[in-house]
């Protein structure tokens, strides 16, 4: 596999979406064909790795990710939407970001057949949304194979928050660049 420097492609994004707050733009990947190809690559591989059933993925940036590993994987894909986001009966969690507060739902249709689950997301920050995704998963019957994103910001201890949960990232930056 073709080793690629994701730091050239993240753009870094001050004050955004607040003072004080540095932004890891995925967009640059986006822009890089092979760039994105290296993420969706590096991510299929640790999917087949983890031996999960479907791949469960965070609105919004994460469905980019997500759909086309869980296609090259054949596994379904399952999406956490903010609320009111999706139709039909939804199960729902709150949860605090590093600048506010928010909740997730997942359909309960797609929690119908429980397994093993591996989230995708762009970027895993404070582990906060994270955590209560995986969370509605366990509490209906899944067991969480794993996190795996592009971006992770260790400094920021999101293990704290996903005890017991593997997590693996594609870079990760330590709070230092500006």
């Amino acid at each position: 596999m073709t080793i690629y420097n994701l730091d050239t492609a993240i753009r870094k994004v001050p004050d955004f979406p607040k003072p004080g707050i540095l932004f890891y733009d995925i967009t640059g990947i986006l822009a890089t064909p092979p760039a994105f190809r290296y993420c969706v690559d590096r991510l299929t591989a640790r999917a087949k790795e983890a031996g999960a059933d479907a791949i469960a993925t965070i609105e919004a940036r994460g469905f980019i990710f997500a759909a086309p590993v869980a296609e090259r994987c054949g596994l379904p894909l399952i999406l956490a939407r903010k609320k009111g986001k999706l139709p039909g009966e939804t199960i729902s969690r709150g949860f605090a970001l590093e600048y506010g507060e928010d909740s997730i739902e997942v359909q309960k249709a797609d929690l119908a057949r429980p397994g093993s689950v591996l989230i995708i997301d762009d970027l895993v920050a404070t582990g906060g949304t994270l955590s209560a995704v995986a969370a509605i998963f366990r509490e209906n019957g899944f067991s969480v194979a794993g996190i795996a994103a592009v971006i992770g910001l260790p400094f920021l201890n999101f293990r704290n928050l996903l005890p017991g949960i593997p997590v693996y990232t594609l870079i990760d930056y330590q709070g230092e660049e500006k």
